[in-house]
């Protein structure tokens, strides 16, 4: 077909790669074994030359290397056929045999076709000669001219990375994080200077392009198309990474899973079916060993499109035909069926498959997930009894068990414990370490430590073996939910199954300890680390000043410094952060500083935020100013202090400079921290207009900030009387929130608890916003709403509207309790009405001595007091 040539000829035209050129990859492979140290600066390097760059410049070059390209409307293709193997097609017809169609489709289908053609023809290419022209290639010099490269001794580089490769190659932190440091150094590059540079760049860097910089690319683009609303962007996006996957294929360089996902990917998600077509054709015929995996995005491409009919021919497919026959084919059908949750077709597929043949664990633990979200446990159950007879391994059962009970929607962790242990018990079989770690860590997730914590009792009474990562988790765990207390029991499972902690452990439990408020505790930690061959650690000791410094006892804080000298334990950056900040004189600023300079410690950010506070605590705020004219400040970092500076500022009652440190931020393109917003709007109150904090809320936009920024913003307006501005805010947090209505229920409670703090009391916004809340939000006040509004009736001796007020209870569905009627009782004796008082009175219980005492200091409140003034004015006529 005319079409499948089209793509055929961008893929495959390309020559193979030559001897030279594979000698050339493992020339590539060597460099990619450079050191960490090497690696490190070149990085460095890099990023200190990307943040000199200005990227305006870049622009007349860019628009010259990306092609133009408007994604036209297309009409809807007919679907594909389900992928197979040639030697044994499905029913219908396969990837590659397109079906036949009316005119009009064919139309549409060549006219994609030629679309894809010229995202990867039209234009040059980033290495052909047209694209390395005269005007280009000066373009480009001006740009990438880095003339510390030129007087580099390659050879003298290359002796240097060999020397040190063994070094690197026995880290294994290095290892572990170097993809990550690879992405995030590529996603920067890619900000500042845009994908078409990146290839070039990474020549003149002294290292030869690979397949990682061509994913990585790559990737970038697709990532920038999908966030595009904008077709002509989108599309201009696509053809940079088609182009560039073009020439991957001309370098020689296999193209696997990772290249070709990222494009399959966006075709699903943006429903393109019939450019998912094309390139499926072009990486079978590039690596028929694809196909199977290939069949994985085709079924995500139907059930993405709802083409309920090529999904059950496929199944159809599958049921029918010889099952050990394609089912690598089969098994991929089946995982994409899994993870969109495609209950019936599982249930036709699962009954013909034979599942103890699937390929990896990975693969079964993505259908038991499936299963537990299905609730499909008689399944799990055949499945688990298949297993045990073909001797699966009892480690592996036992992680399937674990998915599955995790997996099954709301239910509780305690619920999730009892089914994992109920499915062991059916299988006669015991829970294996590693999966009752995932129980522990599950838990942990959660933040049910309890649930946790009795699991690691139950390991350690069957002798089984707990990693010390897992512990970590438990006690970072009961650090988030405030369960400090704890730690003693940890301590204690550590002590008597002589576990072996390492250092980190040891900070964690002395950071609970010191949270307790337990300082005598934390020291004797710091004592038991000897038993463990441990020794003291700078964290440790950081962690026992925090809590000094957080309830402002300074001379506790200096006491660890001392402590900390006596063990010859150097302060680091944390320390110094901590000191800097407490500190209540320029002169002990000073000091700390100058010491922090003499140790040759780095400064980093921490250092210059606690110098800006420090100024601002005592006083200095010009100081604080001066803190960002410091030029070793890393550029990358400067809006980040700037924020810390327009907190600080707020918070001393200058609001005035925050709101211009702020504007200077904005003005130069850089994000203020929602910490920093939070604090303009807390303290902004009644300096600002409505506009000035609608503008600072609409900064926020993690959900998390924006909630809480709402809820100050819908205080603001309560204590300044601005209802309307309220109300519109409670609508869009009650359509962000949608129906939490616990949540809902605690604002409104915060809202009409500051109505009966407010002096003087002003009833009427109160009871016009209860109305509100009623006719325009459709919600019920909550009790706790009712109560804070008869508080304020009793603080403005109001009757009529205590009576108003009282009838809302019963209007809501809340019967009357002891302390809704103490109130009422309290509200009739401050308005005068003592005959009502005292039928209210008979009828709360006086059992609790509580109840009793709050009577009496009510009845000496407004009834002895009103006699006194009673007799006073007799005796004065």
């Amino acid at each position: 077909m005319p079409k499948l040539k089209v793509l055929h000829s961008l893929f495959l035209s390309a020559p193979k790669r030559t001897t030279s050129a594979t000698a050339s990859t493992t020339a590539t492979k060597t460099t990619a074994t450079a050191t960490k140290s090497s690696t490190s600066r070149t990085d460095e390097t890099l990023t200190q030359y990307l943040s000199s760059i200005d990227s305006s410049s870049l622009s007349s070059f860019l628009s010259s290397s990306i092609s133009k390209h408007s994604k036209q409307s297309l009409k809807p293709p007919p679907p594909p056929p389900p992928l197979s193997n040639s030697k044994k097609p499905p029913p219908s017809s396969t990837l590659h045999n397109l079906p036949d169609s009316d005119s009009d489709s064919e139309d549409a289908s060549s006219y994609v076709a030629k679309h894809i053609s010229s995202l990867l023809q039209d234009g040059d290419s980033v290495t052909s000669p047209s694209f390395q022209g005269n005007n280009s290639k000066n373009s480009l010099e001006s740009v990438l001219s880095i003339p510390w490269c030129q007087q580099v001794s390659h050879q003298n580089v290359t002796q240097q990375r060999k020397d040190l490769s063994r070094t690197r190659k026995k880290t294994y932190v290095f290892k572990s994080t170097q993809k990550i440091r690879f992405n995030k150094l590529f996603k920067r590059m890619d900000q500042k200077l845009g994908p078409d540079v990146i290839i070039d760049l990474c020549n003149r860097l002294g290292r030869e392009t690979g397949a990682k910089e061509y994913n990585a690319v790559m990737k970038l683009s697709i990532e920038r198309a999908t966030a595009s609303k904008d077709k002509d962007s989108a599309s201009k996006q696509i053809s940079v990474a088609l182009e560039l996957f073009k020439l991957m294929k001309e370098e020689g360089f296999h193209q696997d899973e990772e290249t070709y996902s990222p494009f399959l990917m966006y075709f699903i998600d943006m429903g393109m079916v019939e450019e998912f077509e094309i390139f499926c054709e072009a990486i079978e015929d590039n690596d028929p060993k694809s196909l199977a995996r290939l069949g994985y995005y085709e079924m995500l491409l139907y059930v993405g499109v709802n083409n309920e009919v090529k999904i059950q021919e496929i199944c159809s497919y599958i049921a029918n035909g010889n099952a050990n026959e394609n089912f690598d084919l089969r098994e991929n059908y089946l995982l994409a069926l899994c993870e969109r949750d495609r209950k019936n077709e599982l249930l036709q597929l699962l009954e013909v498959i034979d599942i103890t043949q699937v390929s990896s664990l990975d693969h079964m633990v993505n259908i038991f997930n499936s299963l537990g979200r299905l609730s499909l446990e008689s399944l799990a159950k055949k499945f688990l009894l298949a297993f045990k007879e073909c001797e699966y391994g009892a480690e592996n059962i036992s992680t399937l068990i674990f998915h599955y009970a995790s997996s099954i929607p709301n239910l509780v962790v305690d619920n999730v414990i009892l089914k994992f242990k109920s499915m062991h018990l059916m299988l006669e079989m015991s829970p294996s370490s590693k999966s009752y770690e995932k129980l522990i860590r599950y838990s942990c997730d959660l933040l049910k430590v309890h649930a946790a914590l009795e699991i690691v009792n139950e390991m350690c009474k069957d002798s089984l073996t707990l990693s010390i990562d897992t512990l970590n988790s438990l006690l970072r765990a009961c650090d988030e939910s405030f369960e400090f207390n704890l730690v003693q029991g940890i301590y204690s499972l550590i002590s008597f199954h002589n576990m072996t902690p390492n250092t980190e452990t040891f900070r964690s439990m002395i950071s609970l300890r010191v949270k307790m408020k337990d300082y005598h505790g934390a020291y004797e930690m710091l004592d038991d680390l000897e038993k463990y061959g441990l020794i003291p650690t700078t964290s440790m000791y950081n962690a026992i000043m925090a809590g000094y410094f957080r309830e402002k006892n300074v001379s506790g804080g200096l006491t660890v410094l001392k402590k900390m000298e006596l063990a010859n334990i150097n302060p680091d950056t944390q320390t110094y952060s901590f000191l800097i900040t407490n500190c209540n004189s320029e002169d002990q600023i000073s000091k700390y500083f100058k010491e922090l300079e003499s140790s040759r410690i780095p400064k980093v950010k921490q250092i210059y935020m606690a110098l800006v506070n420090a100024y601002a605590n005592c006083g200095q705020f010009e100081k604080a100013k001066q803190v960002l004219s410091d030029k070793e400040i890393p550029s990358k970092d400067v809006n980040e202090i700037k924020s810390v500076l327009v907190a600080a500022l707020a918070s001393h009652g200058q609001m005035s400079d925050a709101l211009l440190v702020y504007e200077e931020i904005k003005e130069g393109g850089g994000t203020v921290e929602p910490k920093s917003v939070i604090s303009l709007i807390e303290y902004c109150q009644s300096e600002c207009e409505p506009s000035t904090l609608l503008k600072l809320l609409g900064e926020l936009k993690e959900p998390d900030y924006w909630v809480d920024g709402c809820c100050r913003v819908i205080l603001c307006f309560i204590r300044y009387n601005n209802l309307s501005s309220a109300v519109n805010l409670l609508k869009q947090l009650k359509d962000r929130i949608k129906n939490d209505e616990l949540t809902m229920q605690v604002i409104f409670d915060e809202v009409f608890s500051l109505i009966a703090e407010i002096e003087p009391t002003d009833l009427q916004i109160g009871l016009d916003l209860l109305q509100a809340i009623k006719d325009e939000l459709c919600v019920l006040p909550s009790r706790k709403s009712l109560d804070f509004l008869l508080s304020a009736c009793v603080k403005a001796k109001d009757l009529h509207n205590s009576n108003l007020i009282w009838k809302e209870y019963e209007a809501a569905g809340y019967p009357y309790n002891v302390t809704s009627y103490l109130r009422m009782y309290q509200a009739l004796l401050a308005s005068g009405d003592h005959k009502s008082a005292k039928l209210m009175l008979a009828k709360i219980s006086k059992d609790d001595p509580h109840v009793r005492r709050v009577i009496q200091a009510c009845q000496k409140t407004y009834i002895q007091s009103c006699s006194k003034k009673g007799r006073k004015k007799k005796k004065d006529s």
